[in-house]
């Protein structure tokens, strides 16, 4: 059978595309000669994590979109499947450093009343010993929003839910229309077709401690993620970097484990049982690009999650099968390809 919609990159955007497509009824076929997850969506940290309430504009719209969208899509994936996705809408934690840092993040809190429209909270609040990190004030931002994700959990969940469709996931597929969700090489593909840079690789590093606290927040400590999962480890990342030759893991991971550390001591004695390192494709504008491939009809692209794809695949999933299966066009501005 000929499909619908064939879809390049079986990496967290191509998935979650796919998935809502032959969750529409579509006849999907995913191309990825590499396997599931075999880029930077395959990488271990999941934090799914809202920008701060100020400032509102698209991107930070949309995102807040997608993340409350995040239960209900998991869930159908979920259903779908049979297998669990590793989500879980859990929270976030915050040391605050100052008195300026308690004000701004008080003011903030105000804000999230009206921006967040009563479905979510940001508060400040007194630290508590345990699982939450030291504070020099003894106050912590505490929003409940932030949720975590275990990728590979989730990707596999994703393709056999793409399945139980219909939908088939391989090395090859003929047919029209098609979208190109092919990351760090897809925006050098893309770079290398318009003539101009549209973005590029950014190296992560990460490691993950075996350490059971599933049903605790995530932290956020001065720009470190501790992401609890649901097996039983606690995910620690991540680095950016400029060098995108070196994938190796080093030195730099051995700095985010004693920065983990400090913040939560009772990871001390948490064994490392994975460090990984990894290109994340971010577009020119650091927002998602999404739309039609300039001057090629029938082909679109949706690329540049950087560090946010998870947290960013709800939504975008729901908007590019809008525009592939409908025509309907409801990318926001500075998301377009023509916006990098």
């Amino acid at each position: 059978m000929t499909p619908d919609l064939i879809i390049h990159g079986a990496g967290i955007f191509g998935l979650s595309i796919a998935w809502e497509a032959a969750r529409r009824g579509a006849c999907v076929a995913v191309v990825d000669p590499h396997g599931i997850g075999a880029g930077s969506s395959g990488g271990v940290v999941g934090a799914l994590a809202p920008h701060v309430p100020e400032n509102w504009n698209p991107k930070k719209a949309f995102q807040f979109d997608s993340l409350l969208m995040a239960n209900a899509f998991w869930h159908g994936v979920e259903d779908a499947s049979g297998l669990p996705a590793g989500h879980a809408r859990t929270g976030r934690l915050q040391p605050l450093a100052d008195a300026a840092a308690v004000a701004m993040a008080e003011a903030r809190g105000a804000e999230a009343e009206t921006l967040w429209q009563g479905r979510a909270m940001w508060r400040v609040r007194p630290a508590q010993s345990g699982w939450e990190p030291p504070s020099p004030t003894g106050l912590l931002i505490e929003d409940t929003l932030s949720g975590r994700i275990h990728p590979r959990m989730a990707l596999t969940a994703l393709a056999e839910a793409i399945r139980s469709k219909g939908g088939t996931i391989g090395p090859l597929a003929e047919g029209a229309p098609t979208l190109w969700a092919t990351g760090t090489a897809g925006l050098a593909d893309l770079s290398r077709a318009l003539g101009r840079n549209v973005g590029t690789g950014v190296k992560g590093q990460a490691l993950v401690l075996r350490h059971d606290a599933r049903d605790l927040p995530q932290l956020f400590v001065d720009g470190l993620h501790i992401i609890p999962h649901a097996d039983g480890t606690v995910a620690i990342g991540s680095t950016t970097e400029r060098d995108t030759q070196d994938l190796s893991t080093d030195a730099q991971l051995d700095a985010l484990h004693a920065k983990a550390v400090a913040a939560v001591p009772v990871l001390a004695d948490a064994p490392v049982v994975e460090r990984w390192a990894g290109l994340r494709p971010r577009a020119k504008s650091r927002a998602p690009m999404l739309g039609a491939w300039p001057d090629r009809p029938g082909h679109f692209i949706a690329n540049g999650g950087f560090k946010i794809g998870f947290g960013m695949a709800p939504k975008v999933a729901q908007v590019m099968a809008d525009l592939v299966l409908g025509g309907r066009d409801a990318i926001p501005e500075g998301f377009r390809v023509t916006d990098n």
